[in-house]
């Protein structure tokens, strides 16, 4: 049996299906993106590997390259206001809200020189993602061992200050696609404090105008980024944590629903409804 006809008849349904479905469309693009995810860090690791021989922070701008060039492919662009609030010669702790899978696209068009992130342990073991992350300077953290954890983070810490590190961290913990954000964890507030660096936040508009799992939508889009002012922290201690925590979640709240023009729910003004834990 001829084998061509059957593949092409096939591609035909698929290219049919994906014209025609909004949840075709969806998963095609999802898979794609993993697809993409996939391929191109066995090639940026190759090239990490050649170009610096191992892991380092300054695999970073190989990597954020070869990132880059998704948004031509899914029609994405980004408006970035603020960003040479990032372009600073001194140690840094960078917070922004968490979305989507799609975060990483903006994470790397926004990213500075020797900034590294702060990721969950479980995607170390990723394949070649894991892979890259690594070779990237990627620092993994196991959220079920707090001890462990809090021995890293004092560990980035020193590292901060000693090789003038930026560390990338989403508050938040999760990926969160409720409309607003959720309560921080303390997590990047007592680095900064114990480093005694000041936080950038970095805000993202709502990508649900654009992309939606719940209702298949999956669009090109234009993404805004604002960043905001740096909150010094030298001087504070342990105990201010509360109130730094607070500060940064109103400012981002505030920029956040404001870029987004989302609407506030039962009368919820900007600083109610979602408080960071304490």
């Amino acid at each position: 049996m001829d084998f061509w006809p059957w593949l092409t008849a096939a591609l035909l349904l698929l290219l049919l299906l994906v014209q025609l479905s909004r949840a075709a469309k969806f998963y095609a693009k999802i898979s794609l993106y993993c697809v993409l995810c996939f391929t191109v860090s066995i090639v940026a690791a190759v090239v990490c590997l050649l170009r610096h021989g191992g892991r380092t922070v300054e695999n970073m701008s190989i990597i954020s390259w070869f990132v880059r060039s998704f948004k031509y492919i899914y029609g994405l662009r980004f408006e970035i206001k603020g960003r040479q609030k990032l372009e600073v010669d001194h140690p840094c702790v960078i917070i922004s809200n968490h979305q989507s899978i799609l975060d990483m696209m903006g994470l790397m068009e926004t990213l500075p020189q020797r900034c590294v992130q702060i990721a969950k342990r479980e995607l170390l073991f990723t394949g070649p993602v894991g892979l890259i992350m690594y070779l990237g300077g990627v620092i993994f953290i196991n959220r079920q061992r707090a001890r462990t954890a809090m021995t890293v983070m004092a560990d980035v810490g020193e590292r901060m200050v000693s090789e003038n590190l930026k560390v990338w961290i989403y508050p938040e913990g999760t990926r969160n696609d409720n409309g607003d954000l959720l309560p921080f964890k303390k997590g990047a507030f007592y680095l900064a404090i114990q480093a005694q660096v000041p936080i950038i936040p970095v805000v993202y508009s709502s990508f649900s105008s654009f992309y939606n799992p719940k209702t298949k939508l999956f669009t090109s889009a234009t993404i805004k980024v604002e960043v905001l002012d740096a909150i010094p922290t030298r001087g504070l201690t342990v105990a201010d944590v509360p109130t730094l925590m607070d500060n940064c979640h109103q400012a981002m709240r505030t920029t956040f629903l404001r870029m987004s023009k989302t609407p506030q729910e039962n009368g919820a003004t900007a600083g109610s409804g979602a408080h960071p834990a304490q």
